[in-house]
Parts: C-alpha cells; structure tokens; sequence
C-alpha cells in the first residue's frame, strides 16, 4: 500500500503568524478535498519547522489544528530540514516496511523533491498530483482554450472536479495548465480544448517558494506568484 509524505509550506498550507507568536495554517485550495479523497491511503508529513523544539511544538499544533483527523499517525511525521536524503530515508524506515518506490513526497521545491528521489520516492509537485504519483502516471505540460461563451470560472469549476492545475492565466480564452491524461480528458468532456505539451520537468518548482522552513512562509494575505 502506497504511503504519501506532504511538505507543510506552499503545499498543503500558507502560515500566518500572529503577534504573539501563534502560528495559523490556512488550507490552500483543494488540499482538503484531496486529503479526504485519499482518507484510505497512509499519509505523513516531512516540513521543516524551524531550528527550535519551540518551533516544532508550534508547527504540530498549528497542523492538527487546521487538519483535524488528517494526520494522526504520528510515527508518519517527520520534522527537519530537506537538505539532502536522509530525512527522506528516515521517513521510508518509518513506514514500517513499505519500499522507498511505495512512497511519494509531494511538495512544491524542485530540490527537495530532487532528494526524495535520490531516496527512492516518487515524487509529485502539487497535491492534485499525489494519487497520480503512487499510480505512475505522468503530469503534463499543457494549453488548456476556452470557446466563446465559456468562461474562466467554468474553466475553474471543471479543473477543480479533476486532475488539473492552473499554472498561468493566459487571456480570457487562454490558460497554462499542469494536467494528466485523465485530467485533460475531463476537460475536453466539459468543452475545453487541451493541448498537452510534453510531461512536466522533474527539476521546476510549481508553485511556491524556495528554501523557507514553515514558520517563514509568507501571510496567507499576501499575494502568491502562480497562484
């Protein structure tokens, strides 16, 4: 049985911390719909919280908080940085038995996602993407149009009822989308024309930021590239 680890920051959540110091995780779009479509698949988590025990107490609270029932095998959660494997590995020995090609770590930073693999995960960039990854199915590249009389926010209910993510809002008729082949069927089904341009380049990072542990995430109020 498949074991799916998420990163915390720009993945699964924003984090906001307020002035005393708590820290909020506010849910990112779709995250918790995922999560309950996966509730039969084990599921863990690999997040840096920051250098402090302080820091990991905050951020553990902070996830049960905004994702009540989500995470509750503890043994699953794994705090530190990801700069190199080895918490990678510690996280496939935490599964209590299942492969390093049975797990996959789903986060938006290429390089981590670079890591996990040197450790024998599949990895998956967005967690629309995580079911596809522990199925070996590939993410694509693709030009998703709109014809007259459609508009983007049918677009949008129909990505959100698949396997298909919004990279780049073109024009009113046009986006860039990450989809997989099954994502880019539903979307022809509703109307939309999908032209697919090649699978996704294991070493980009979609969407999020770079080298931030969870408590340095930007506010949830603040405007996000890609998002």
């Amino acid at each position: 049985m498949p074991v799916i680890f998420f990163d915390i920051g720009a993945t699964l959540a924003d984090a906001r911390t307020g002035p005393d110091g708590s820290l909020v995780l506010r849910p990112l779009p779709r995250v918790m719909a995922v999560l309950d479509a996966l509730s039969e698949v084990r599921r863990g988590v690999i997040s840096n919280p920051g250098p402090s025990e302080d820091d990991v107490r905050r951020v553990a609270a902070a996830l049960h908080a905004a994702f009540p029932g989500r995470f509750t095998d503890e043994a699953l959660v794994h705090w530190g940085a990801k700069d190199s494997r080895d918490i990678f590995d510690r996280a496939v020995a935490s599964t209590g038995g299942a492969t390093a090609d049975a797990c996959v770590f789903v986060g938006e930073d290429a390089q981590e996602r670079a890591f996990a693999r040197e450790a024998g995960m599949r990895t998956a960039a967005h967690p629309v993407f995580a079911l596809a990854a522990t199925q070996h199915r590939a993410v694509l590249r693709a030009r998703v149009g709109l014809p007259p009389g459609r508009d983007l926010s049918e677009l949008a209910t129909a990505m959100d009822e698949t396997e298909a993510v919004v990279v780049q809002t073109v024009s009113e008729r046009l986006v860039l989308a990450l989809v997989t082949t099954a994502g880019a069927q539903a979307l022809e089904q509703a109307g939309f024309t999908v032209e697919p341009r090649g699978p996704v380049d294991a070493t980009e990072t979609f969407p999020g930021s770079e080298g931030r542990t969870v408590a340095e995430e930007p506010l949830a109020d603040a405007p996000r590239p890609g998002r």
